[in-house]
């Protein structure tokens, strides 16, 4: 009974953390998969693009990214298996003590091995909203009023439907896109992440809550 109260007490951290979590670390798998092809060759600076050929490369830019590691093959090879990593706790381990702050150094680790840019920091954020997971929300309760809590309350399913949507729209339609339909527009999928960062910020806040709203006799 006491994990499944715990579960209720702090449902928006974990289910945001577990979401997005998964989230970042498919798009962190998709940039090292186009740095495994690029083969056995050294990247000119830590600044690269994980993908040089194909309609990633033209349509979104060839996905920029950092790489602390001077070969391209074991850069993709790392990024796979960290992204990976991020996907697993996410889902597996989120709701450990320190779930959150390993989240955050996995998606720190993704960012230094190849797995882009927006995908750690989605990951990084991910994880943030996995701190809140085991931090009650009682704080929250003192700060905002009632009327302030049902409001926002009220605003976090929409911002978590819109934040789904787009997360999955910049890690899996994207790549529908550009493969079967050669869309060309970089800044499309710029702006999506822009807007990413905006609705998990939104999405953490909001959450505490929602999660006050839904436990009240807590």
């Amino acid at each position: 009974m006491k994990g499944k109260r715990a579960w209720s007490l702090h449902g928006s951290s974990k289910v945001v953390a577990c979401a997005f979590g998964l989230l970042a670390g498919l798009g962190g798998i998709t940039h090292g998969i186009g740095e495994v092809l690029q083969g056995n060759v050294v990247p000119e600076k830590l600044w690269i693009y994980s993908w040089a050929t194909g309609p990633i490369a033209t349509n979104m830019g060839g996905e920029p990214g950092i790489t602390i590691v001077p070969n391209f093959l074991i850069t993709g090879i790392l990024a796979i298996v960290v992204s990976a990593m991020v996907m697993v706790w996410s889902v597996g381990f989120i709701k450990d003590k320190r779930g959150g702050w390993i989240l955050i150094i996995l998606s720190i680790t993704m960012l230094l091995v190849g797995g882009g840019v927006g995908p750690p920091i989605i990951g990084v954020l991910a994880g943030v909203a996995g701190l809140g997971a085991n931090t009650p929300p009682y704080w929250w309760r003192k700060q905002l009023s009632p009327n302030s809590q049902r409001f926002l309350a009220v605003l976090w399913p929409w911002f978590f439907g819109a934040g789904m949507i787009n997360g999955v729209f910049l890690t899996i339609g994207s790549l529908i896109l550009v493969y079967f339909f050669d869309l060309n527009n970089p800044d499309l999928f710029t702006n999506s992440f822009f807007l990413m960062v905006v609705l998990l910020i939104l999405m953490i806040f909001t959450g505490r809550a929602y999660d006050l709203q839904k436990n009240r006799n807590v």
